[in-house]
């Protein structure tokens, strides 16, 4: 069972998220908070997933991912925005963040959302990726992607594929007949071979690099 919390500096899209993922059986609410208290009671409660604000005053989103990335257990943190709110995203993806979800999300997909990031998956609501690709053509990654990937084996590809396509690594050891511990070697390994610290970050480069292209 996800344990998850909810920072973010207004009360009513706290308690509208936690209301969401309560209602399920298979997801724990284990706090929320504002930005100000978030590092504190994520060291308290240990919870596996953060859904994390970007903006928020006093301390905002990436002050937090920032402190969060120090520590050797991390919880995996996806980041919570409203649509346009882009500026931030990059920043965000070489914090490591694991994904970017538009506050207004379909209450019917947030659980979905918040069990594929648990698993190991990417998430990018469909109205925040072509920003985030857009924001990375400026950053000059064109020709490192391809360079990048080409230093890949064979099968990390083939993983780096699936990881683009948001799926998960018990999704990515079935399709490929593997383990899930291996598979998490695998996109270790891409991850560091790629430099970059999310799985968002290996999706974007994978497209940039023109390897997704015909792929279903």
């Amino acid at each position: 069972m996800p344990r998850v919390m909810i920072v973010d500096d207004e009360a009513l899209i706290r308690s509208g998220f936690e209301l969401i993922l309560s209602a399920v059986d298979d997801i724990e609410v284990v706090a929320t908070c504002d930005g100000v208290s978030a590092v504190h009671l994520i060291a308290e409660h240990q919870p596996d997933v953060v859904l994390l604000d970007i903006r928020m005053p006093g301390k905002d989103g990436l002050a937090v991912l920032a402190e969060l990335q120090k520590s050797a257990s991390s919880p995996i943190v996806a980041m919570l925005t409203t649509f346009g709110a882009d500026e931030y995203v990059a920043s965000a993806l070489r914090l490591g963040a694991a994904g970017f979800l538009l506050k207004d999300t379909d209450p019917e997909q947030l659980p979905y959302m918040v069990r594929s990031l648990a698993a190991g998956g990417l998430v990018l609501s469909e109205k925040i990726s072509p920003k985030v690709i857009a924001g990375y053509l400026d950053d000059g990654f064109d020709q490192a992607a391809i360079g990048s990937v080409g230093a890949l084996t064979n099968r990390e590809t083939e993983v780096l594929r699936s990881l683009a396509r948001g799926r998960s690594n018990g999704e990515i050891a079935a399709t490929l007949y593997s383990s899930v511990g291996t598979v998490k070697d695998q996109v270790s390994s891409i991850l560091a071979k790629l430099s970059v610290k999310s799985r968002v970050e290996a999706a974007i480069i994978a497209q940039r690099a023109g390897i997704l292209d015909g792929d279903a």
